[in-house]
């Protein structure tokens, strides 16, 4: 959706006040941003930059062995002046694979494919919070978009995680309208979405453009109904992602209070 001027404006700026509502509701001053030199990481880092300093901003770098774009992901932390570290991931996903080889056999009769590329977004979201736990104050953010999100183009409990989602109901053009109108170098904002692991850039795993996903999104129109369809199943089906974990009533009293209201108990 193209966004007018003023709209894009006062979302953006919506958009860095509620990052600093949020840090403080949750009792953080820092920030903890996965950079992969996209748009998304970049355009997140960047409104954390907004809105609560440069300073207060750690992006990390998380290559699985070479990783070809990574240029990019240095680029834009300096852009930014932020502090910045390359961690590989590759020991930690080839020790995960190594004990998994060790167990195959009637209760593992193989590695699936899903099983090796669901691993590195997982192994990363918990060095993230790992790093995360050690700066003091600090905050691991989301940086998935709604588009991505729709069809479930996530990992649960890799980058479906995070203290909170600021680009989480914006689609992909939106993102990119936000990035344009904060600044941000347009290299990385047109820089084809890829995710780093199987060489293959988002629309080819999913076999339709963004820009079709993202008109149906907002719009409801497609003209491919067989594009239709597997839209909607991915969507159907991937909804668990993203939903709390179900929790079975009991129908036992909690007398405690719960500040949340997370249970859903009937009080007494």
């Amino acid at each position: 959706m193209k966004l007018e001027k003023e709209k894009l404006e006062s979302m953006t700026n919506e958009l860095v006040e509620w990052i600093r509502t949020m840090m403080k509701d949750s009792g953080g001053s820092k920030a903890i941003v996965g950079i992969s030199g996209g748009k998304d990481s970049s355009v997140v880092a960047s409104l954390c930059v907004k809105a609560i300093g440069k300073e207060n901003v750690f992006g990390v770098l998380m290559p699985d062995g070479i990783q070809r774009d990574i240029d990019y992901a240095h680029e834009i932390c300096s852009y930014l002046d932020i502090s910045h570290e390359v961690v590989p991931i590759h020991p930690m996903t080839d020790a995960f694979l190594t004990t998994l080889e060790s167990i195959k056999g009637d209760f593992i009769p193989e590695i699936s494919n899903q099983t090796r590329i669901n691993l590195p977004p997982r192994v990363r979201m918990t060095l993230l919070y790992a790093l995360s736990q050690s700066i003091e104050g600090s905050r691991v953010i989301n940086t998935s978009n709604l588009s991505e999100d729709w069809v479930g183009y996530a990992t649960i409990y890799g980058d479906t995680a995070g203290a909170f989602s600021p680009l989480a109901m914006l689609t992909t053009d939106e993102v990119i309208q936000v990035g344009r109108y904060l600044g941000v170098p347009e290299k990385f904002l047109a820089k084809p979405p890829e995710d780093g692991l199987t060489g293959k850039t988002d629309e080819d795993v999913l076999g339709f453009s963004y820009d079709t996903l993202n008109r149906y999104i907002r719009e409801g129109n497609i003209e491919n109904e067989a594009t239709k369809k597997i839209i909607d199943k991915m969507h159907k089906n991937s909804r668990f992602k993203f939903v709390p974990i179900p929790m079975f009533k009991a129908n036992l009293p909690i007398k405690a209070e719960d500040i949340a209201d997370i249970y859903n108990e009937e009080k007494e």
